[in-house]
């Protein structure tokens, strides 16, 4: 006769079981990009009823220590700690494209680095229009140059379900190189004191990452400690901390070890793969929607408020900039380059579906405000007036970029379900004939 198992082992297994279905759902980006967005609109309502108070008591709680240089509010832990695992997780995947993806190819991954410097040169500009002869106000030139890669990616995952992953790809490469430039700007333009030794310091634990990963260590005793002290050493280096993320992530190696077995299984599966496989729940389940609910909190003022801010040619240059200068900049640029040298858009794009990306390329919050913060530091009538413009900006590039892809998704659809027939033989499908 067998013992019966106790309680706290069937509990076990069913927690264990409970927790990888979980985990499971958060990998798929429709599930974390739906749970980000409600975050934010329950910040951004929190921020605008009569318990704001609170709201913004709990943003700005500080913890953390003292002796380090990190007793932060939850609201900079948000955006430079948590931020930080997210686009470590960008880093593994966009280290995946350009070695075996899509983007091995230099043709096509010229586009959308391009295109990110177009979409920065546009909005300064169309901000600058509004602005010239507003006093300082031009120094808030850069506020809505920079895309939101967790907000643009998580409207993109609602919005598409037929969508080709190119064009995740494509706004991926985009937003990335953005924030990097972004990231830039800040340090050259907004940045009051550089921390030179601090920045070189990063680079002995980053090389110490590197050498470890490389040779296949996995033990997050090692990995762990090395990642903290890099990204430690990068914010307090002046620069954004975030960027530790991404170096952390172009040091993981993405092919598997020489005699693996194509990469099935996950002994043989590249260490960037595995290293996503494992993160990509922890960043889409606590630290995307995290982020999103403390940066989303923009009190509005009620109607008297928006007017007032929307008289205010900052408002209206950064929402321009974000809607308007950023559709073109990177649509232009994009398409000049195109037609101008060899680089070539990838075959299963269209230049609408790249239109689609260019709008959604106008969702600026987080590296927005921060800049919108450290341009008119001391003045907060119009940094309330810097973070409507953004919110206004990016709502209206969301809700543009949300009808075009779903149009665009709708027609990947019907290419996907139909049946579909070449009758003249031209290697184009007759559906796609019919809805190009």
């Amino acid at each position: 006769m067998t013992s019966p198992q106790s309680p706290l082992r069937l509990f076990s297994r069913g927690s264990w079981s409970e927790a990888r279905r979980v985990a499971a759902i958060l990998r798929t980006e429709t599930a974390g990009g739906a749970l980000l967005i409600v975050a934010a609109g329950v910040g951004l309502l929190w921020a605008n009823t009569p318990w704001s108070g609170a709201y913004e008591t709990l943003r700005n709680f500080q913890v953390g220590p003292e002796s380090l240089h990190l007793r932060l509010p939850l609201e900079a832990w948000a955006a430079d700690g948590l931020l930080a695992v997210f686009f470590l997780v960008v880093g593994l995947e966009l280290k995946r494209e350009f070695v075996a993806g899509d983007l091995r190819d230099p043709r096509r991954a010229a586009l959308p680095v391009v295109a990110a410097v177009g979409g920065m040169i546009g909005p300064a500009l169309i901000f600058l229009a509004f602005n010239l002869g507003n006093g300082d106000a031009v120094s808030g030139w850069a506020i809505p140059t920079a895309t939101d890669i967790a907000f643009a990616l998580a409207v993109l995952a609602v919005v598409s379900s037929h969508l080709p992953t190119a064009l995740r790809t494509f706004l991926l490469t985009l937003a990335v190189v953005d924030d990097l430039l972004a990231v830039t700007v800040i340090a050259i333009f907004y940045t009051d004191e550089l921390q030179l030794p601090y920045l070189g310091l990063a680079a002995i634990p980053l090389a110490a990452f590197a050498v470890a990963v490389q040779r296949g260590i996995r033990s997050v005793w090692i990995l762990v400690p090395l990642a903290l002290c890099t990204w430690w050493l990068v914010h307090q280096s002046g620069v954004h901390a975030t960027v530790a993320g991404v170096l952390l992530g172009f040091t993981v190696p993405v092919l598997s070890a020489p005699g693996g077995d194509d990469g099935r299984s996950p002994a043989h599966r590249g260490l960037a793969e595995q290293f996503e496989h494992r993160l990509r729940p922890i960043s889409a389940g606590v630290a995307v929607p995290v982020f999103a609910f403390l940066a989303a909190g923009v009190t509005i003022g009620g109607l008297s408020g928006l007017m007032e801010s929307l008289a205010d040619r900052v408002t209206l240059g950064i929402a321009v900039g974000l809607v308007c200068g950023k559709a073109f900049g990177i649509l232009a640029t994009t398409y000049l380059t195109a037609t101008l040298t060899r680089a070539e858009l990838d075959d299963d794009l269209r230049w609408i579906d790249v239109g689609g990306v260019a709008l959604l390329g106008g969702i600026g919050f987080t590296v927005s405000l921060l800049m919108g913060e450290l341009a008119f530091t001391g003045d907060p009538s119009r940094e309330d007036h810097v973070r409507i413009g953004v919110l206004i900006g990016t709502l209206a590039a969301a809700l543009s970029a949300a009808v075009v892809l779903r149009l665009r998704n709708r027609v990947y659809r019907r290419i996907a379900e139909a049946d579909v027939r070449d009758d003249d033989n031209d290697g184009v499908p007759d559906v796609y004939q019919q809805h190009p």
